[in-house]
C-alpha cells in the first residue's frame, strides 16, 4: 500500500485503487485553501499515473465534505480584488476539471454531508454511493454567494434535468440520501455500515477492466455531449477501430471465444 501526505486530505495506492479521504472532520472536512490546491494538482497527476486504475473519494467522520472552510478562505477572500478572485476560482476549479479529465473511474463514496463545492466534488464522480445517514445540498445561497462554483451550473442539470437543478441550486435546501436516489443524483444509497463494503466491490470490479476501455468510454459519454448524433457516431466508431488493435482488445476477444 502506497501513502502519500497532503493537506487536509489523506491519500491510499493499493491494487490499482486511489483512495483520496478528507480528513477534517472536526470542520466535516472543510477544505482550505492548501486543500484546495492540493487537490487541483492531484486529480492532474492522477490522470497521468498508470499506476492508478479506479480513484475513490470519500470522507473520515460524520462529514464528506463540507466545502470550503469558510474561517480559511472567507476572510482572504473578501480582501482580495477582482484579478484574485479570479485566480481562486480558476484554481478551485481544477479539482472539477481534473476528476472529469481523468480517464479511470472515479467513485464518490458520500459518507455524510456534503456541502457546497464538496457537493460539487461529488458530482464530478462517475459513480456516487451514498450512506444512508447522508445528505446533500448546494449550499452557496446560506452563504450569500452564487452556486455557480467549480461548475455546479454545468454538471447538475445534465445529471438530474433542469427543474430539480434549478430548485436545489437557488434554495440551497438539503436532500437526503433516498431524496438524491430517487431524482437520479447518486447512483445507490446503502446502509451507513454498508459504504465501505459496497464501495470496495464496486472499486475492484471496476478495476478489473481494460483501463483502456474504462478511458476510452469515460472520454467518449463526456465530449459526446458537445455532439451531434452523427458526429458521435464517427467518434465512437474512430475509438472503436483505435481499441480493436490493442492488446487489451485480443486478449479480452481471446478469453470471451475460448
Amino acid at each position: 500500500m502506497t501513502h502519500r501526505a497532503y493537506s487536509g486530505f489523506l491519500f491510499t495506492l493499493e491494487d490499482g485503487v486511489a483512495t483520496v479521504q478528507f480528513d477534517r472532520p472536526a470542520k466535516l472536512n472543510a477544505l482550505t485553501l492548501e486543500a484546495y490546491k492540493q487537490l487541483g494538482e492531484m486529480a492532474f497527476d492522477l490522470r497521468e499515473d498508470d499506476t492508478v486504475r479506479v480513484v475513490v473519494i470519500t470522507g473520515t467522520g460524520k462529514g464528506f465534505c463540507s466545502g470550503g472552510d469558510l474561517n480559511d478562505i472567507g476572510g482572504k477572500l473578501l480582501k482580495a480584488n477582482s484579478s484574485e478572485l479570479m485566480a481562486f476560482q480558476r484554481m478551485a476549479g481544477r479539482i472539477t476539471k481534473g476528476l472529469l479529465a481523468i480517464r479511470k473511474p472515479t467513485i464518490a463514496a458520500i459518507n455524510g454531508f456534503a456541502g457546497g463545492a464538496g457537493a460539487v466534488i461529488a458530482l464530478a464522480c462517475d459513480f456516487r454511493i451514498a450512506a444512508e445517514s447522508a445528505r446533500i445540498a448546494f449550499s452557496f445561497p446560506n452563504v450569500g454567494v452564487p452556486s455557480s462554483d467549480l461548475g455546479a451550473c454545468w454538471l447538475l442539470p445534465r445529471m438530474i434535468g433542469l427543474t430539480k437543478a434549478m430548485e436545489l441550486l437557488l434554495t440551497g435546501d438539503a436532500i437526503d440520501a433516498h431524496t438524491a436516489e430517487r431524482i437520479g443524483l447518486v447512483n445507490r444509497v446503502v446502509p451507513d455500515d454498508k459504504l465501505e463494503g459496497e464501495t470496495r466491490c464496486l472499486s475492484r470490479r471496476l478495476a478489473a477492466f481494460s483501463p483502456l476501455g474504462n478511458g476510452m468510454t469515460k472520454t467518449a459519454v463526456y465530449k459526446e455531449l458537445a455532439m451531434d448524433f452523427d458526429s458521435a457516431i464517427d467518434f465512437e466508431g474512430w475509438l472503436m477501430s483505435l481499441a480493436l488493435h490493442t492488446e487489451d482488445s485480443k486478449e479480452g476477444t481471446r478469453a470471451v471465444s475460448g
